[in-house]
């Protein structure tokens, strides 16, 4: 089982399959003369951006009761309103009993929902995602200087699907600086892509380094998706507490990455044996992922 198959595990060990249907129309994009043809229209910037502006529209309102129906979503997790857009209701706010935060301070939580695998930064600075090498210095826009800080520490890789909360948090006290915005071209962050193209060096991506009190010097980046151009980070240079959200994605499929220095954390035994295994592990926003390494 692969990851990139659609395999992914919950923390009770139960494999599941989801987005079928999805996959099967990512395979005929990524893996056909005529599919990556239309990819070349749908990735460009001002395909995204016309996208996003009819999402912000009360013309997208219709979409928000069929979305609801194919993708299971319980709604009674969700506060939910009359949204006047789709993008209004892809962002809505989770109530806050069903997303409780892990409040012991030695343990690091997830930043958000979504999928998880986890990988060793090697000596070369580089991490695997998939069948894929990424640099860490090219997730990072090229800064050589950054990226070798954490050579022997772990990357953590949180992917969302459209059905996810994509909403995210801070997942310790502590302080942040300003935020860095690298443009790029817009893939989507389904793994089946990563077949073919380098999704990490070819997406928008905004991150900043998080001066956290337990886990070290921690960088975080949001990898916007196909059809997502804004990524919306609250805060600049900002003072956080453990589970003050962050920031959230709009319309799309999106991937939070965190890099962590060597020798600071300590991943739960379950998503370090799924991630050897190439299967992601399903985790909750404030959920324990793993420790501080003592």
């Amino acid at each position: 089982m692969r990851a990139g198959d659609g395999m992914i595990k919950k923390r009770s060990g139960e494999v599941i399959v989801t987005n079928e249907k999805q996959n099967v129309l990512l395979k005929k994009l990524y893996g056909t003369a005529g599919g990556r043809a239309v990819l070349k229209v749908l990735t460009a910037p001002c395909i995204s951006f016309i996208a996003g502006a009819f999402m912000d529209s009360r013309l997208s309102k219709p979409l928000i009761p069929r979305f609801i129906r194919s993708s299971g979503i319980d709604t009674s997790e969700y506060i939910m309103r009359d949204f006047r857009s789709y993008n209004e209701f892809f962002t809505r706010e989770i109530k806050p009993e069903k997303r409780p935060v892990d409040g012991v301070p030695s343990h690091l939580i997830s930043p958000c929902d979504s999928k998880l695998t986890a990988y060793k930064i090697t000596s070369r600075s580089v991490f695997r995602i998939k069948d894929s090498w990424y640099s860490v210095a090219d997730l990072l826009g090229g800064n050589d200087f950054l990226a070798r800080r954490y050579e022997g520490g772990v990357c953590m890789i949180f992917r969302l699907e459209v059905d996810d909360y994509h909403r995210y948090c801070y997942i310790d006290d502590g302080y942040k600086t300003s935020n860095t915005y690298i443009r790029g071209v817009l893939h989507t962050v389904n793994p089946i892509a990563l077949e073919r193209y380098n999704i990490y060096k070819r997406n928008s991506r905004e991150y900043t380094i998080l001066h956290t009190n337990h886990f070290g010097d921690v960088v975080q980046a949001e990898v916007g998706a196909m059809m997502v151009g804004r990524i919306c980070n609250h805060h600049g240079e900002h003072s956080f507490e453990r589970g003050e959200e962050k920031g959230m994605f709009e319309f799309g499929g999106s991937t939070v990455v965190l890099l962590f220095e060597k020798d600071r954390i300590l991943i739960d035994r379950d998503i370090a044996m799924n991630s050897n295994e190439g299967i992601e592990t399903v985790v909750k926003y404030g959920e324990r992922i793993g420790t501080m390494r003592k």
